[in-house]
């Protein structure tokens, strides 16, 4: 029987209609992730790639996340088998892979994140905290079942992949990036064009049509209640650093104005 300590609830949600609502990290900071782990979204993203995070604060995020139903999203500065390998054994069990550009990276990450003879990822569980240092004595055989792929199409190039990329067995889920994808696009910086909308909208389609969960992250509320309207099933709607940084300085402002002398005034 299978180790329910083991189960990926997360990567079988994306398989049933509704969206799993989540938070970017990206303060690269175990305490603030904790403190977002409180606050009850489906999944909380680490961010390696923009974010300043390596191996160690990874672990660092992992183990302050894992006490609270929020689960835990890695992603990885790239596609690199052997980094995949590392972010796997301290314990992350889905992972966000930026920039794939066609369904061979798609095929050669899903092999990157399985035991032979599914796959290359070298065997060493019993040094992991995957396996609980080998307290969990099944984590071989059960941990292909568990890891969950999510592949980012952030470019036009993917995008016109798109159905092929989504096609490839063992990717879970395809996360649209509309930052980079606008990019691509000749939209720099304004990925609330109507063209880019337009691109993401279609590839939602495809995804879906293909049977994988289609992701995004819209920090714009209305926008992202549309994408969850479209059938995207993993949305992250805001993002730490932007929300501190947001506030403070509305707070700021707020005092800062309200404190400023009136020039000119005068009693007489």
């Amino acid at each position: 029987m299978e180790n329910p300590n083991t189960q990926n609830n997360f990567k079988r949600s994306l398989a049933v209609e509704g969206a799993q609502i989540g938070l970017w990290l990206g303060l690269a900071d175990p305490y603030t992730a904790e403190l977002c782990a409180t606050a009850g979204f489906d999944w909380l993203l680490i961010d390696g790639e923009h974010g300043p995070n390596d191996l160690r604060s990874m672990l660092s995020a992992l183990q302050a996340i894992a006490p609270y139903p929020s689960h835990p999203v890695v992603r990885i500065p790239n596609g690199d088998a052997a980094l995949i390998k590392q972010v796997l054994e301290i314990g992350a069990t889905t992972l966000l892979v930026p920039m794939v550009e066609n369904a061979d990276e798609a095929q050669a990450l899903v092999s990157a994140m399985r035991y032979p003879p599914a796959g290359v990822r070298g065997v060493g569980s019993g040094l992991a905290r995957s396996s609980r240092w080998g307290a969990q004595v099944d984590y071989l055989h059960h941990a292909n079942d568990q890891v969950c792929l999510l592949v980012q199409v952030e470019t036009a190039n993917a995008l016109a992949q798109i159905d092929a990329i989504a096609a490839v067995e063992g990717v879970d889920g395809v996360f649209i990036g509309p930052a980079d994808l606008s990019a691509s696009m000749g939209h720099l910086g304004n990925p609330g064009h109507p063209d880019v909308r337009a691109a993401i909208e279609h590839a939602i389609t495809r995804i879906l049509a293909a049977g994988k969960a289609p992701g995004i992250l819209a920090t714009d509320e209305k926008l992202a209640h549309h994408y969850i309207g479209l059938g995207a099933r993993f949305v992250a709607v805001g993002v730490d650093a932007t929300l501190l940084a947001q506030t403070t300085r509305a707070l700021a402002r707020r005092f800062k104005t309200a404190a400023t002398p009136t020039v000119g005034t005068s009693d007489y």
